[in-house]
Formats: C-alpha cells, structure tokens, sequence
C-alpha cells in the first residue's frame, strides 16, 4: 500500500516536472522560430524534424548513459519531448507577431521575452493545452516503460514503473498482485489524464467554432 502510493508520487511528479521542462523549451524555440527571420525559421525546423525522426525513447536513453544519473528522468524526458508543441507555438506565433498590440511593444521597447510572456502566450496557450496534457501521460509512459526494461530508475527508487521491472521474479514467486495493482494505478492514470487533454481539445476546438 505504501509503496503504491509513494510510487505515485514519483512517476507524477517526473511526469509534471518532464512536462513543464518540455513546455518552456518549446514556447520559447517555437516562438523564436517563427519570430526569426525565415532563413533561421527554416533551419530551427529542419533541426526540429531531425529530431522528431529519431525515437524519443532512443534519445532518453542516450542522453541517460552520457548524463550517468538515473534520478534526473524529469531533467532527460523533458528535453526529448518539446518538439511537437514547438511547432505549434511557430505556427501560432507566426500568425500574431503582425498583430497590432504586439507591434505596439515592440515600437514602445519591449523585449523578445516581455512580448512572449505578455502578448503571445497567452494568445496560443489553449492551443497547445492539450497537448501539453499529453506529454504528462508521454513521460509517465516512458518512465515505466524503460523501468519496466530495467533502464530506468534502480529498484531502491520506487515508481510505478520500477515496480513492474519486479513482474519476472513476481510471476516465478505467484505474487501477481506485484504486477496487477501498480499497473491498474499506471492504466487508471493515464486514462484521467488522456480524458482531461481530450476535454481540453474539444473545448479549445468549439472557442475556436465560436469565434
């Protein structure tokens, strides 16, 4: 029971901190890229598509075996995981830089991160909610997943993900209550927060209706 619920905290926690890692490094390459002149737009994504074309688990554990510390998962899923609302955000970005109160800051003095932090993103925040809910259940996934394969956090760590990695030795000692109930947690999770991001979609998409 107890381990159920400090399990909990771990994996929800590398999942909150991984997203709120990915979130920030893509508003602010999204919104420089489509901020930038576009021969620089052109190169930041032709950098973003290279690196949605290798596996983001590949990159996890690649940046995991150079870093060499198995309790920075938030820090390593965090930056392998931002490139898909970095595009978001350069689209978005590039349809209000032209608007007339930005122009208004930038003629008035106001900085790259005053503009974005004032004007822009609250502008295009609904529109990448969703996925930004998204990536909360993408860096669970991956915790338990590369756990469960015994390349995530050590066994002394406990998650939901490194007490799967204990299915083989659970299953050969008929302890299947090991395997059923993180796992039932693990699955119950990551339906509420599929749930939430498709609620957010839904509504984002009638505003849009709306306006």
């Amino acid at each position: 029971f107890s381990m159920i619920w400090y399990g909990g905290r771990i994996s929800l926690s590398i999942g909150f901190l991984a997203t709120a890692i990915s979130t920030a490094i893509a508003i602010v390459f999204g919104a420089v890229s489509g901020y930038a002149p576009r021969w620089l737009d052109e190169i930041l994504m032709r950098l973003t598509e290279i690196f949605l074309s290798v596996p983001e688990l590949l990159i996890i554990i690649l940046l995991q075996t150079v870093i060499g510390k198995a309790t920075i998962w938030s820090l390593v899923i965090g930056i392998t995981s931002w490139t898909g609302i970095a595009k978001i955000v350069r689209t978005e970005v590039i349809q209000l830089k032209n608007s007339e109160y930005v122009l208004a800051a930038r003629s008035m003095g106001g900085s790259f991160f005053y503009i974005l932090i004032r004007h822009l993103t609250p502008n295009f925040i609904s529109s990448i909610m969703f996925m930004v809910v998204m990536n909360v259940r993408g860096a669970i996934v991956a915790e338990s997943t590369l756990s469960f394969m015994g390349l995530g956090l050590p066994l002394e760590v406990i998650s939901w993900g490194s007490m799967l990695s204990l299915a083989d030795q659970a299953l050969l000692n008929g302890a299947w209550w090991i395997i059923l109930i993180p796992g039932a947690f693990l699955v119950t999770t990551l339906m509420c927060v599929t749930n939430l991001g498709n609620y957010l979609r839904i509504r984002n998409n009638q505003g849009v209706r709306n306006l």
